[in-house]
């Protein structure tokens, strides 16, 4: 067992204030554009001291080049998972931009057979969820002919997407016959907690997944994409270099959904807008 002198050790190294350098920031900065996508600007500087903080806290360690030079020594360490989950912003809710669902749900219902979905960053699910509930409100004869794919480069979100469990005031987009048909609402111990019933659980699958990856190992094409509020993270360059890529993982008039501060009609020829923030495919798939 550790002695007092050790335990009180402990407490003084976490008391003590953890510099962060212009040098150490910046190169935090490049990881996370190398490892993920995301341009971190230098206002975002203080969120980032904030966050990886705590890691180094965890770790028992008390500057940030030594943190730096443990991440950059393994290169497939467990480390880059927590680094990144550290550095990416989850900010969602049920049908959030509510404008967007009802042009998901006609679109749904004019095109005959299967018809799947992929929301390219679900977060911790309340996207995908609303996007698996409208398509059973809009084809409710035919569930059987529905998927939802929900993929996130953070892991500790999609384990509470996996979960469905959330508390009743994180439905407040969602109306009381929403809530009845489907959740569950929680008792005894877990009041105040709703889950996902499991007809609406059953539609979405939830996946890990880099977009800057090289391969996506996904069951494309899809009759629509969501990257909603993704594309601010990136660069011209990756986002045209991802809006490249949906072009095959579309049906033929297919619909891209983006974040109401997006616009993707300056970056790509690929789509027209239809909608604020729609876009529909006016390529044929290569």
């Amino acid at each position: 067992m550790p002695n007092k002198g050790d335990i009180a050790a402990r407490w003084s190294n976490w008391a003590l204030p953890v510099p962060l350098s212009d040098t150490h920031f910046q190169r935090i900065c490049q990881l996370i554009y190398q490892r993920a996508g995301i341009v971190l600007a230098g206002h975002k500087r203080e969120m980032v001291y904030n966050r990886l903080v705590r890691r180094l806290r965890t770790l028992g360690l008390n500057d940030f080049g030594t943190y730096l030079a443990r991440l950059e020594a393994e290169v497939d360490g467990e480390e880059w998972e927590a680094f990144t989950n550290a550095l990416t912003t989850n900010l969602t809710a049920f049908f959030r931009e509510m404008h967007h669902f009802p042009i998901l749900a006609k679109h749904a219902r004019d095109r005959p057979g299967a018809y799947s979905v992929w929301s390219t960053a679900a977060s911790t699910g309340e996207e995908p969820y609303s996007i698996a509930m409208t398509l059973l409100e809009a084809r409710d004869n035919l569930p059987g002919q529905l998927q939802v794919i929900g993929s996130d480069i953070n892991t500790q979100v999609l384990d509470k997407a996996r979960a469905g469990v959330y508390r009743q005031e994180e439905l407040r987009g969602l109306d009381a016959r929403q809530r009845q048909r489907f959740f569950l609402r929680g008792t005894g111990p877990h009041d105040g907690l709703a889950r996902v019933r499991p007809e609406l659980h059953a539609l979405v699958r939830f996946q890990y997944l880099n977009l800057l990856a090289s391969v996506w190992d996904l069951p494309g094409p899809f009759d629509a994409i969501f990257c909603r509020n993704v594309m601010i993270y990136f660069d011209k360059t990756t986002q045209e270099r991802l809006l490249r890529r949906f072009v095959p993982l579309l049906k033929p008039g297919g619909l891209l959904f983006a974040g109401h501060s997006e616009n993707f009609s300056q970056i790509s020829e690929d789509f027209k807008l239809r909608g604020q923030t729609v876009y529909q495919l006016t390529k044929e798939r290569r």
